[in-house]
């Protein structure tokens, strides 16, 4: 094969875009990554919790979250809202979401969840070996305002462990011991020993510098308007008029990635769901460990001297504007877990917006494009874009050069909603 052949373009420059260029990369192959912000640009890699989350075996579609769903459409600071609206694709969504809301789907989805978050786990300490990204292994705690908190987590627990995940629950005491250094409000929690958080700042910065290290280019400021094909092949992408051509694409979009495959015949439901995050740079107190707050579905991830909440699912269109009422929900929710802090420590903090790409069984989509031999696509991974980023460019880098991957992946087909 020749050079031209082998030749890929990366369409999306965020944490899967820039692990399948890595990868390809370390694979041998010609790499060029398009990423659509311009030269210091915000994407939603950047201002997520920084989580590795074996924990997170269970996906979104799981029974309980259409009854949560409903309850929570009536308030605006709840942690999981969709956006009414007149939409075909999220009607699809919706109803593909509703049937895969069950206990056989997270039953036959539980286990690939698992090993893609343990091997991603695996090659974010290998990846630490080329620089650092304040990649800390302390574990997560699961922290449950009240005993029915506690008691679900407690599950979830138990299912962890018969899937080989290390958790325990532990008892506000035992929390305390883990995490010494933050005040907690809690009836107890589930410490799950394999998770991990890092600074996605500095990851992102190391993966630039070792794409271009290795040979890669990057080009900044360009937003793919179309995709040129030839027969049965993606010959180019298009940008105002500049055509990137290669011999093998890989399209990693986030949340934009459905309106690029629609060019190539393929509906993909996927929709956007927005989340925030606040950063305290001198916080009260600052814990060791991430955490989530179970039942406020918040984030909490200490990065350096500063401190992140992150948190909400939005699904509501490609839309990057900040709605208060949900900040206020994450800013209301922390002074019951946490006692020492108030809302006054959040002033002045500027909220930001990401959007998640979010497929409608919680699980990410990862595969070739049917119809076209040389195009793959990665999206869909909504909480776990960052955990996963790793292994989806290494699985990237599998489908490109026709490598095994480490365990089968048929259950990520891009077309298996039909």
């Amino acid at each position: 094969m020749s050079k031209s052949n082998e030749s890929v373009i990366v369409v999306g420059g965020g944490i899967i875009g820039l692990c399948s260029a890595y990868y390809a990369l370390k694979s041998g192959l010609p790499v060029t990554v398009l990423e659509r912000e311009p030269a210091g640009g915000d994407n939603c890699s950047l201002g997520n919790a920084g989580m590795v989350v074996p924990s997170h075996f269970i996906p979104l579609a799981a029974p309980g979250m259409i009854a949560k769903g409903l309850r929570w459409m009536f308030d605006r600071e709840s942690p999981f809202y969709v956006r009414p609206r007149l939409s075909p694709e999220l009607a699809r969504w919706g109803w593909l979401f509703y049937r895969h809301s069950t206990e056989r789907h997270v039953a036959a989805s539980s286990e690939v969840l698992r090993d893609l978050n343990l091997e991603s786990r695996r090659l974010f300490h290998e990846l630490a070996e080329d620089g650092d990204f304040g990649l800390v292994s302390k574990g997560l705690l699961m922290l449950c305002e009240t005993e029915k908190g506690l008691e679900g987590e407690a599950e979830v627990a138990r299912q962890a462990v018969e899937l080989g995940v290390e958790a325990r629950v532990v008892d506000p005491a035992e929390a305390a011991r883990l995490d010494p250094d933050i005040d907690m409000s809690i009836a107890g929690a589930v410490h799950f020993a394999q998770d991990c958080h890092l600074e996605p700042e500095r990851l992102m910065a190391l993966l630039r510098k070792r794409v271009i290290e290795l040979g890669g280019t990057i080009e900044i400021g360009v937003e793919v308007e179309r995709l040129e094909t030839n027969g049965d092949r993606v010959v180019a992408a298009v940008s105002q008029g500049r055509r990137f051509e290669g011999g093998n694409f890989v399209i990693t979009g986030g949340s934009w990635t459905g309106q690029l495959l629609r060019q190539l015949g393929t509906k993909l439901p996927l929709q956007a769901g927005k989340g925030y995050s606040l950063t305290l740079p001198d916080p009260p107190q600052l814990p060791r460990l991430c955490s989530i707050f179970t039942e406020a579905k918040v984030a909490i991830t200490p990065m350096g001297g500063s401190l992140r909440f992150a948190g909400t699912m939005e699904v509501g269109g490609l839309d990057l504007s900040v709605d208060e009422a949900r900040v206020r929900g994450i800013v209301k929710s922390v002074r019951r877990y946490f006692p020492k802090f108030s809302e006054a420590d959040f002033e002045g903090v500027r909220p930001w917006a990401g959007l998640r790409p979010v497929s409608p069984d919680g699980v990410p989509y990862l595969g070739k494009v049917d119809g076209f031999d040389n195009t793959v696509a990665a999206t869909g991974h909504a909480m776990m874009g960052l955990s996963l980023g790793p292994v989806s460019g290494r699985l990237v880098a599998d489908l490109l050069t026709g490598r095994e991957p480490f365990r089968p992946i048929d259950g990520l087909a891009l077309g298996r909603f039909g």
